[in-house]
Formats: C-alpha cells, sequence, structure tokens
C-alpha cells in the first residue's frame, strides 16, 4: 500500500480500463478506471490524488447497465458496473504500465 493512501481509496477504484480506447485517451491525459457501484465523483477525485498524487481537473462516471445472456434455455445476466473517466491537470501523468 501506498502511504499516504487509505483502505478506502482502494474500495472506490477497482481496476483501470485497459483498452484500446483508453490507451488513446492517455494522450489527452485522460484515465479510465472501473470504480465501485456507491463511488461518486468526489470520492474519486479524492482516491486517485492519494493513490497517485496528482491533481484532477474533472471526474465523469459512466453507468453501464445489465444485459440479459441467454445460453440454452437457460437465461442470465452479465453484470452491470460503472466507469469513471479522469481529467488530470497538464503535467500529470499517472504511471499505469510501469516495467512493462
Amino acid at each position: 500500500m501506498k502511504e499516504n493512501a487509505d483502505i478506502n481509496s482502494y474500495n472506490v477504484l477497482i481496476e483501470p480500463w485497459v483498452t484500446e480506447k483508453a490507451h488513446e485517451k492517455m494522450s489527452m491525459n485522460k484515465y479510465i478506471f472501473r470504480v465501485g457501484d456507491n463511488s461518486v465523483k468526489n470520492s474519486i477525485k479524492k482516491a486517485i490524488e492519494k493513490l497517485y498524487n496528482v491533481s484532477v481537473i474533472k471526474v465523469n462516471i459512466v453507468n453501464i447497465p445489465k444485459k440479459k445472456r441467454v445460453s440454452g434455455r437457460h437465461i442470465g445476466w452479465k453484470a452491470g458496473y460503472k466507469k469513471a473517466i479522469v481529467t488530470l491537470k497538464e503535467g500529470n501523468k499517472i504511471e499505469l504500465f510501469k516495467g512493462v
């Protein structure tokens, strides 16, 4: 754990969202994270600032709804989730792929 982060920061941020589109947005200082379902913009901003020591300008949240899945005659649901698009101050950077 990082020395200035608390356990709540790890409950708010689940994982970084790693896709081609997310990688393109990194050049525009925007980073995408999967966040907890009860997370709000203010708690996401505080968690990012504590964990990565950067300044956050803006946080946008996208709620992805659950989807119906059919396998044969069985019907199930794929769980929904929440994504956060975080815009950082110019000059700040998050090292997601350090050493890869």
